[in-house]
């Protein structure tokens, strides 16, 4: 995730939420770790390419997911590393949304797999990420 998501995280819930699950911290800047037991904060900066192999090695049989942020979901969509797309929409009227890529994504539109309501009122949308010339 990129910092603007740790941070938000950081604010906003009271304890970590990934507990045991290797989590990179995509900054530049200096950032403080959360408490807790079982938290494994890693802060890298550059470039997701040089990180991906090692996040593939921590993630064992496990998926990489990618939380947050448009340019770290850029970054990976423009390396295509990206295989799948879940978006979770909140119903609350912000009077403007925020796009989900900071850039165009290359390859064709995205086919929706499946959505899911919860009884929030949230509704999941689950897509797959089309490749060029797929």
């Amino acid at each position: 995730m990129g910092s603007v998501t740790y941070e938000w995280i950081l604010r906003e819930v009271t304890e970590w939420p990934y507990p045991t699950k290797p989590t990179w911290i995509l900054t530049s800047r200096e950032l403080s770790e959360p408490d807790g037991e079982g938290v494994d904060v890693r802060f890298a900066g550059g470039e997701i390419g040089d990180l991906h192999d090692e996040m593939l090695a921590a993630a064992g049989d496990r998926g990489l997911w990618i939380v947050g942020g448009g340019d770290v979901a850029s970054q990976y969509t423009d390396r295509g590393l990206l295989d799948e797309l879940i978006v979770t929409i909140v119903p609350v009227v912000l009077g403007a949304g925020k796009q989900l890529f900071d850039r165009r994504v290359e390859g064709g539109p995205m086919q929706l797999l499946d959505t899911r309501a919860f009884d929030t009122g949230m509704v999941e949308l689950r897509y797959e990420m089309r490749r060029e010339g797929a």
